[in-house]
């Protein structure tokens, strides 16, 4: 056993549960709390001499544009917690996306994407961008990297993934990704909100940048919304600089002391949401009356290799897609047949979330990862909450009671 002995201040030095509660906290200078407490401040006050501030500066708290105390808390948790050397927090995943694209894109510049992704990010590559500013993007199967080495032209500047693909849960090896993009002088940006840490550390495996939604698993309770990029710190500053200060896309105090409080939690959650994703996956890939279950812990899943070798045994997350056997509204009668699970939309909150995902002609390029199912009836993304897994299950088995007897 090493006889140094472990310094909180010193995150960098702890394991990931103590970081968890430690990173970014500081014990407040005026009243002693041992807390970093809600400052709900517009400006804070300036030196004697305020001719050396830079009125853009981010470092310290000057204007909650800028940056605040509960802000500048969570971007160092944040930055311990993934391993990277600096975060900036914003006002939602789709804002920290949009942060990176607005940031790091020219007109002229292209894209590559995955083609399983978020459905604000296609709107933004296969619209918004492309018809405002003359940034074009190629939506491919980042599972087959032979693929993306064929997407990439001499104007890629950017490549965007995520490690488990919303709604499907396609899997991409981010290191494989990563050197297609450094070979061609592309940056890697990944979406890891499926996937927190300490699952799984895109920068650990060659991304430049890590983007969460942290209304999701890192907040974990379903009642603050926020985003954040996480990457090396000349990437970093140029975001806050840019889409941050200027843009303004700044999360609210509030926000970032509930997520920062949420995130303590986030490695005891996880484990249970992953234990209990695990059952219910293999429960219903075991019930004659679900037509697919798609979940990276089982091996039937299309990429479950590549999961295993990506996440070392840490789990394969809480997410699931899969369909009863039937049309469209036999999905709708099944979910409001579900008691215990929450009809609803988002992800990584306390409480089960089913969400029936549509098929067909709205269901855009991200459905030609599974079945015809799939692709005509759409299917059921399951979010695993925190309730008792044999409850879960019982929900479960008793809507296709209802549904099918």
């Amino acid at each position: 056993m090493s006889d140094r002995r472990p310094d909180k201040h010193d995150t960098g030095s702890l394991a990931f549960l103590t970081q968890a509660v430690h990173a970014g906290n500081e014990i407040d200078a005026g009243s002693g709390a041992i807390r970093t407490p809600l400052v709900m401040a517009n400006s804070y006050a300036l030196p004697e001499d305020a001719s050396t501030i830079s009125w853009s500066g981010t470092d310290v708290p000057l204007y909650t544009r800028n940056s605040g105390a509960n802000q500048l808390g969570l971007e160092r948790k944040l930055a311990a917690l993934e391993r990277g050397e600096d975060a900036v927090a914003l006002a939602s995943g789709v804002a920290a996306l949009h942060a990176v694209f607005f940031t790091l894109l020219k007109s002229g510049d292209h894209v590559v994407v995955g083609d399983v992704t978020y459905e604000a990010i296609y709107r933004l590559f296969a619209e918004l961008l492309p018809d405002k500013y003359g940034i074009t993007a190629t939506f491919v199967d980042t599972s087959d990297l032979e693929a993306v080495r064929a997407a990439i032209r001499p104007e890629t500047a950017l490549v965007h993934v995520e490690v488990i693909g919303n709604p499907t849960t396609k899997v991409t090896d981010i290191a494989g990704i990563a050197a297609l993009a450094h070979e061609a002088g592309a940056l890697l940006s990944v979406d890891s909100t499926f996937t927190p840490p300490p699952l799984f550390r895109p920068l650990e495996h060659g991304a430049d940048l890590v983007v969460h939604s942290l209304t999701k698993y890192i907040n974990g309770h379903g009642d603050a919304m926020g985003g954040a990029v996480i990457g090396s710190r000349p990437l970093i500053s140029k975001i806050k600089a840019d889409a941050m200060v200027d843009v303004g896309g700044v999360i609210s105090p509030f926000n970032a002391w509930l997520i920062t409080r949420g995130s303590v939690t986030l490695p005891l959650r996880l484990a249970q949401h992953q234990a209990s994703a695990q059952r219910v996956a293999e429960f219903l890939a075991s019930d004659p009356r679900v037509a697919f279950v798609a979940y990276p812990g089982l091996p039937s899943h299309p990429q479950h290799d590549v999961a295993a070798r990506l996440f070392e045994g840490r789990g394969f997350g809480g997410m699931l897609a899969f369909a009863v056997d039937g049309d469209s509204a036999t999905q709708d009668r099944f979910v409001t047949n579900l008691r215990v699970i929450t009809s609803a939309v988002s992800l990584g909150h306390d409480e089960s979330l089913i969400v029936h995902v549509a098929g067909g002609a709205d269901a855009g390029p991200r459905v030609a990862f599974y079945p015809e199912d799939f692709r005509t009836f759409g299917h059921l993304r399951f979010s695993v909450g925190l309730e008792d897994a044999d409850d879960i299950v019982a929900d479960l088995n008793a809507a296709l009671d209802a549904t099918f007897g």
